[in-house]
């Protein structure tokens, strides 16, 4: 059955996809609901869920929020690391001049967080086939989650992917192995229990990467050439469809 389920996971994703693609015209609107979709994802089911597995202090401080800190970290020094060495390359290319242009992204960056987003949708379809194990009532209140949630994944990865230059190629790639991952990890299900303390730390630790990339990038790039009142209401959209999700599913 979860499977079955996840089979809906799947169109989802691809739904969610084709929608970001389908707007490029709007791309400041597109890139406005992504960064909300991705704040409410993070503050409203990374975190919470993860403070519940993995709560327990260290030094002081719950484990999930240092992982959630470690994450938002990592992701900062790997996009400048990555920026850095892209910099020197175009420097050298250029005799030594200035390497690359101001604000011009890296596609690793993209590639990397969309890759995030597909180990997230693989532990989405391990959570599903989990619950299906536990009790048919479980199942489908994890059903409900997963598959609304994983339009905003498909949104996402999309609009990560494409957002520091990678072409629609890539996007589209990226798009499927997320689409597939909650199907595959649903499978997975079935042959493995992963303890909840790790789940927990990995939540912690994904959900401050992905603040990273909603708050030090997507959301700044929206508002760059479009500061527009739609474009704050497709932010806020993005996290009251979250919140909706969280609330249909009993959080």
């Amino acid at each position: 059955m979860a499977v079955v389920v996840a089979l809906g996971a799947f169109l989802m994703t691809l739904f969610g996809g084709w929608v970001a693609g389908r707007v490029t015209d709007r791309r400041h609107l597109v890139l406005g609901l992504a960064g909300g979709l991705m704040l409410g994802v993070v503050g409203l089911d990374l975190l919470p869920e993860a403070m519940d597995a993995a709560g327990e202090a260290v030094f002081g401080v719950p484990q999930a929020l240092l992982l959630f800190v470690g994450g938002f970290l990592f992701a900062h020094v790997v996009e400048r690391l990555l920026a850095t060495r892209r910099a020197s390359s175009h420097g050298a290319e250029n005799g030594g001049g200035e390497g690359g242009k101001p604000g011009e992204r890296t596609p690793q960056v993209g590639l990397v967080a969309a890759a995030a987003m597909v180990l997230h949708s693989l532990m989405d379809g391990i959570a599903l086939g989990a619950a299906f194990q536990v009790s048919g009532g479980m199942g489908a209140t994890v059903a409900l989650a997963v598959i609304t949630h994983d339009f905003a994944d498909g949104f996402n990865t999309y609009t990560l992917t494409s957002l520091y230059g990678n072409d629609r190629r890539k996007a589209v790639a990226m798009l499927v192995a997320d689409a597939v991952a909650p199907i595959a990890g649903a499978g997975l299900a079935t042959l493995l229990t992963l303890p909840e303390e790790l789940l927990g730390s990995y939540l912690g630790f994904f959900g401050g990467a992905l603040l990273y990339l909603a708050a030090a990038e997507i959301l700044p790039e929206a508002h760059h050439e479009h500061p527009a009142r739609t474009t704050l209401l497709c932010t806020v959209a993005g996290v009251a469809f979250i919140w909706l999700v969280v609330g249909l599913s009993g959080g």
